[in-house]
């Protein structure tokens, strides 16, 4: 009996020999195993009846192959807690199977993470090259989840472009691309998809994109869809096209941080996905779980930064929000409050409770965090209940402090408070004095076409709105309205509204229409209606006469 299974065991061993060359090396592991699983159930059992052909064997154990029991250098290598100990480990007489110098190695990067100098030093000691030499012999027996670590790991610990080990590694992935699970895919872009661009290996995180693209399907975890957004979305536009579809697949598993992570990672990316910010918003709606300042200050930023509106949702983050605003800082509450006034959308309690925080604040408060409350304002027209307070302090912060801004930010503070019907007529002298705005030559930027636009809101509000103002003003060449004022794009209304107009006067020669003023507004149209019906143009396209004039405005 036992000589005939030596004998079986025999030709099952030189069969695998002769197969090894055709197989890889994890083929061959699998081999081995299948033998030893083999002489062990044909030990215990005289009965059992072995296999015939070895394809059938191999086609049976090729499902995986089991990690090896755990032995003390493992824990010696979870517990070290410096570099010498694991290095030690090399020349201890300790048996090392083919992970465990990956495992060194991982665990080397994890001990020096925030230790540069050190990182160089280990470089260039011997025992490091004899690991990294082990680890290369071993490459193609290392584990696919260690594998992947491992090539984080030597990105880590900053091995040159040139090392012949990290090449080995990066090809040994490449090679595995396909049988790496999506979890490893997932894993390697998010933890190392930087360091590849850094060390000039775009091919290998070219192939790495495309791979999780084309398995996009077998993402089923709400946490990786979202990690993988916020890593690897800039680096792929096709790549993050499906990670927004997975997402709104996914979007009912959506915990407040992850849709948090979701929105912010949109507005960074300046992603205005519809369809997935519409179920967001509906989950923000339906959902009662509590969010914390954190998220409701995010959840603020992102919609305005994406400018979408969602009546609902800013009634939530405002009816959360002003419980909270006694504890928020001074930057906090100007970044909350220029998110709502991008979306238009005021809420005047939690507005009120915003003007009631700058004041209790009067002398903490700074003027940038100033600045962008006015602009704020401004933007939405808010006036707040105590605006004899509010704007005292603001004058008084201004009045030492408006020359210190750089001069775009000075007119927009200026240009903020004619919209607030707060200026003052030093505020209006310092941004229209000659010497100030000569700074702003005739730029082509969408930059400097506002602010010059802003100067020209202002020289009007000197001349319309304070009828006691005795200058400077703008010069007559700067009122001249620039071409670029025209090349706006018209809207359906204001088309749709053209042509009914022309319709009524019966000829487009009655009429003027885009017309640019030099108070720095543009009419859609313009032209004057007389005495029994008749109707005529005022002045050529596109202009208006100087001998066209206005009166000042009463104030309200």
């Amino acid at each position: 009996m036992a000589a005939r299974l030596v004998k079986r065991c025999t030709c099952l061993l030189r069969e695998a020999t002769r197969l090894a060359p055709a197989v890889s090396p994890v083929g061959q592991l699998r081999l081995a195993w299948g033998a030893q699983k083999l002489l062990t159930s044909s030990a215990t059992s005289s009965s059992s009846r072995l296999p015939g052909p070895l394809s059938e064997l191999v086609e049976k154990e090729q499902v995986f192959t089991p990690y090896p029991e755990r032995q003390e250098v493992d824990q010696l290598i979870e517990k070290a807690t410096r570099p010498e100990e694991l290095l030690e480990l090399l020349g201890g007489g300790h048996c090392l199977h083919q992970n465990h110098a990956a495992l060194m190695l991982i665990q080397l990067s994890r001990l020096l993470s925030e230790k540069p100098k050190d990182k160089a030093l280990l470089l260039q000691d011997a025992r490091f090259q004899q690991l990294l030499h082990l680890v290369n012999s071993q490459i193609t027996a290392v584990w696919h989840g260690t594998l992947v670590k491992l090539l984080r790991s030597l990105y880590a610990l900053g091995l040159p472009t040139t090392s012949k080990e990290l090449r080995s590694v990066e090809q040994e992935v490449r090679w595995r691309m396909r049988r790496l699970k999506y979890k490893h895919l997932a894993f390697l872009a998010e933890s190392s998809a930087t360091y590849m661009q850094e060390q000039g290996s775009r091919e290998l995180l070219a192939e790495l994109l495309v791979h999780l693209e084309r398995r996009w399907a077998e993402i089923d975890d709400s946490r990786m869809v979202v990690a993988m957004m916020m890593k690897t979305g800039l680096l792929s536009e096709s790549l993050m096209t499906r990670l927004e579809d997975k997402c709104l697949e996914l979007v009912e598993q959506f915990g407040p941080e992850e849709l948090r992570k979701v929105l912010v990672t949109l507005a960074a990316q300046k992603r205005r996905s519809v369809p997935l910010l519409r179920a967001i918003s509906y989950h923000l709606v339906q959902k009662p779980f509590p969010l914390t300042k954190g998220i409701l200050l995010d959840l603020a930023y992102a919609y305005g930064k994406l400018g979408f509106h969602q009546t609902q949702v800013f009634q939530r983050l405002a009816a959360d929000l002003l419980p909270h605003t006694p504890s928020l800082t001074s930057s906090e509450v100007a970044r909350c409050t220029k998110s709502f006034a991008f979306l238009k959308w005021l809420n005047l309690p939690l507005f009120e409770a915003f003007a009631q925080h700058v004041l209790d604040r009067a002398q903490n408060v700074t003027l940038p965090h100033l600045y962008n409350m006015l602009l704020a304002f401004a933007r939405v027209n808010f006036h707040p209940e105590r605006e004899d307070s509010f704007f005292s302090l603001v004058h008084e912060k201004l009045g030492s402090e408006l020359a210190g801004l750089e001069p775009a930010m000075q007119v927009d503070v200026v240009w903020a408070l004619c919209v607030l019907r707060q200026a003052l007529e030093a505020e209006l002298q310092a941004v229209l004095h000659p010497e100030f705005h000569t700074q702003f030559p005739g730029g082509e930027s969408p930059k400097d076409q506002s602010t010059f636009q802003k100067l020209l809101h202002i020289n009007a509000t000197a001349q319309l709105e304070h009828p006691e103002y005795t200058g400077p003003l703008l010069p007559a060449s700067a009122l001249v309205p620039r071409p670029s004022a025209l090349d706006r794009k018209v809207t359906p209304l204001q088309k749709e509204l053209q042509e009914t107009l022309k319709g009524l006067l019966g000829s487009a020669d009655k009429g003027s229409f885009m017309v640019a003023t030099q108070y720095g507004w543009v009419l859609g149209s313009l032209f004057i209606h007389r005495r029994g019906g008749a109707v005529s143009p005022v002045g050529r396209q596109g202009t208006v006469p100087n001998t066209f004039s206005f009166r000042a405005l009463p104030r309200c």
